[in-house]
Order: structure tokens, then sequence, then C-alpha cells
């Protein structure tokens, strides 16, 4: 994992109507890793990947990616700057093939290509296995493998997934966090995940955020979070 910093999140604001979601958040996210952004429900977890990609709008603040000030870019020019976002549910078209949806991930590279189809597929092989089958008759799993396998064919530098473990069992669970290790292990890819399942994402990530009401209120070298008896108690539940 190298020290520099890749996507810089400076005094973020961000509200629902009246409502401060997120409240002057700061952090830095080095250059290939794993990262967890935990909290409680309503912490603003969600909102703050859905304002990195312009999804929803920041009220004050600066984003940059690679020093380029991405704050108020749309959702598909950031995509072509190199973030990718996974929204929670994946949000995969059910009545296309597992070939059909990856090939709708690589829309905005303006072409397909094959050998990032191929890479794709190496990196999930049970989606090798069902090419060529509408996406509706696969796992839960496997739809959010063909979720992240989508975002993939972008080829982004960094990838934001939102609730990747929700509605899974323990088992695929467990199967989820560890192909977002090979991920982080066998690319340069940057991954970043928000996740409800605290314990779980910080035996998996690198380091984590904590959020609280829209504001950080820790964060550190995942294992230090794990073993920080009061962060566990007062912000994760476990």
């Amino acid at each position: 994992m190298s020290d520099k910093p890749l996507l810089q999140v400076q005094d973020l604001t961000a509200h629902h109507g009246a409502v401060r979601a997120l409240d002057r958040v700061t952090l830095d996210v080095p250059e290939r890793g794993l990262y967890a952004v935990l909290g409680a429900n309503g912490a603003g977890k969600s909102t703050l990947l859905r304002t990195l990609t312009g999804l929803h709008p920041a009220t004050s603040g600066r984003v940059t990616l690679d020093g380029e000030d991405i704050t108020h870019l749309p959702a598909e020019r950031a995509v072509t700057k190199g973030l990718a976002h996974v929204p929670e549910g994946g949000g995969v078209i059910v009545e296309l093939t597992v070939e059909e949806n990856l090939r709708l991930g690589g829309i905005w590279r303006g072409r397909h290509d094959p050998d990032t189809m191929a890479e794709v597929l190496d990196l999930f092989p049970p989606l090798e296995q069902r090419r060529g089958k509408p996406a509706g008759t696969l796992s839960g799993g496997e739809r959010q493998m063909l979720a992240i396998g989508r975002a993939l064919m972008a080829r982004p530098r960094v990838l934001l997934l939102d609730e990747p473990s929700l509605g899974l069992a323990p088992m695929i669970t467990e199967q989820i966090f560890t192909l977002l290790g090979d991920l982080r292990d066998r690319t340069w890819l940057t991954v970043v995940l928000v996740e409800q399942n605290a314990a779980g994402a910080l035996s998996t990530t690198d380091h984590g955020f904590v959020l609280d009401q829209g504001r950080l209120a820790a964060e550190g070298a995942s294992d230090d979070l794990l073993s920080d008896d009061r962060t566990r108690h007062a912000y994760l539940g476990f």
C-alpha cells in the first residue's frame, strides 16, 4: 500500500434538506489499498460515497482525485476520471445476460475492451461460467460479483462499494470480503467500502474511517480500530 494520497476529501459538507448529512469531513485515501467507512445507520456513510461521485451535491468543501478537483463533476464525468460506484444492492439489470451487464460497465470508455472483459471474468470465475445466462438467474453473491465486475469494466482507479454484504449469508459475505482482498493484492485498485458489518470489514481492510452524525469520529489502521474497545462500543456496536 502506497502512502501517496490518491483521493482527498477536505471539509466536505452535504445536506439532505435542512439536515447536515456530512459535516466538514476531511480524510485522505492513499493509492492502492482497502478502506472501510463505518458507523451507525444515519451516520452519513452512503451520503459520503454519493457526494464523492457527484450523485449528491456538496454544500461546501473539496474532493480531489490525484490532485484534480472533482467536487462538482456530474456522476458520468466522475466515472471517466477514475471513480466507480457500486450502490447498495448492486443494481444489475436482471433481463440482460452476465456478459451484457459487463459490457455496459465499459460504455464510458467508448468501446468494448475484450482484454478488460477477460480480466474481470478471471477475477470472478462464477461469472465466466454463467456469462451467457440472464443476471436474474444468479444468486445474491453472484449478483454482487457482477455489480463489482461491471464497475471494473470502466478500469477505475478508485472503487466505491456501498454495503456489498447487504442481504448475503455469512459464508457469502466472507467470500465477497476475500474477493476484495484479492482485488487489492492483484491490482493497483483503491477500494473504499461502506459497511454495517464493521467487524468483518475491519478484519479485511487496511484502514478504517468512522463516521458519527456526519462527522469523522475516528480513523486508523483497521487492526487498531478492531482492538480499540472505546471506539467499538461507542460507534460500531460490538
